[in-house]
């Protein structure tokens, strides 16, 4: 067992942050929203690769293209509902970026050798 305040630990840094955040943020505003699937699988596997569980590695393993057509439906709906349906899709997004995310198996054969 990992010792207290160990379990989870984060070794980011605010140099690749930014510079992640900011690439996620031009291909978001230069497409006007519709590539932000893009964006967002850049600031996951930032955020993933950058996190640990136990000493493990997370990896995001979601693509732009498998997230796209959920984000095109769900800012469809979200037009023609006058925005209501906006409260359906953070959860949703949530979801999506969760089912995605899992350790890393090449850190886990690494471990081994």
């Amino acid at each position: 067992m990992a010792r207290e305040g160990t379990r989870f630990t984060f070794d980011g840094g605010a140099a690749t942050f930014w510079g992640t955040a900011l690439l996620a943020g031009l291909v978001t505003v230069l497409t006007l929203g519709i590539c932000y699937p893009f964006g967002v699988v850049l600031m996951q596997r930032w955020q993933a690769k950058h996190s640990y569980i136990d000493g493990r590695r997370l990896v995001f393993t979601g693509s732009a293209w498998g997230l796209f057509g959920n984000w095109i439906k769900w800012w469809f709906f979200t037009c023609i509902t006058l925005g209501i349906y906006g409260y359906w899709v953070i959860p949703r997004l949530t979801r999506w970026k969760w089912e995605h995310t899992e350790f890393d198996p090449a850190a886990e054969v690494a471990s081994y050798i």
